[in-house]
């Protein structure tokens, strides 16, 4: 199948420049705390965002694409709100106007009350749980497959707004790492009759995909073009 049967927009993901909480060591996934303005960007991240926004802007001269056609679409948090900000300044595009939109379904995954706030050594055992199975929560907390849906259902709602744009979408290493997950099996997916995103995205959210997302890893304030 080809993607160009799919995908309405191009897509490009950009993981959060390095937070307070990247800083301190500290997992921070819930909205409550995810909100809060002491977890936004550390200077080095905002340096990151900054670099992360001229070189999206490169890319898009590389490729013709107005800037009118661009659509900056972001989780909550402080700090991914933050990042998206960075990159709406070097574009010149009005953080609060029409191009640049908050969706509460890119927000960070949440790993429950085991870890929130606790030490990032304890991803090693999430990401060991999610290769066995991707499709059991963690105690309180998101499943892979909790996030691929409603990262799908993101997608949806991008893909019915708009069309023809440039979508940088300004999440998190997980989101960012089961979305790729997932778009790259839709564009291999080569058995489905239909043409119908949800459906194809339906399709290849299984157990052999999704528990191989950390292949799809990207170090903070990353950019990586994907459709």
């Amino acid at each position: 199948m080809e993607k160009s049967l799919v995908f309405r927009n191009k897509y490009w993901v950009l993981r959060h420049g390095k937070s307070i909480p990247n800083e301190k060591g500290l997992i921070v996934s819930s909205m409550e705390n995810g909100i809060k303005e002491e977890y936004q960007l550390a200077d080095e991240g905002v340096g990151q965002a900054q670099l992360a926004g001229e070189l999206f802007l490169k890319e898009l001269k590389q490729r013709n694409i107005p800037l009118e056609s661009v659509r900056i679409c972001y989780s909550p948090f402080a700090r991914t709100s933050h990042t998206a900000k960075v990159v709406a300044s070097v574009l010149n595009l009005p953080f609060e106007g029409p191009q640049c939109k908050m969706m509460g379904d890119l927000r960070e995954r949440y790993f429950g009350p085991s870890f929130e706030l606790f030490s990032h050594d304890k991803y090693s055992a999430i990401w060991a749980h999610d290769e066995k199975d991707p499709f059991m929560q963690l105690e309180g907390g998101e499943s892979v497959n909790d996030v691929a849906t409603r990262l799908a259902s993101a997608l949806e709602i991008i893909e019915s707004e708009f069309q023809g744009c440039a979508v940088l979408i300004v999440s998190h290493g997980d989101p960012l790492q089961i979305l790729q997950t997932v778009l790259n099996a839709t564009k291999q997916n080569t058995e489905s009759s239909s043409n119908d995103l949800a459906s194809i995205i339906r399709a290849v959210k299984v157990s052999s995909v999704l528990s191989q997302h950390r292949k799809f890893a990207l170090v903070t304030g990353e950019l990586r073009s994907v459709v």
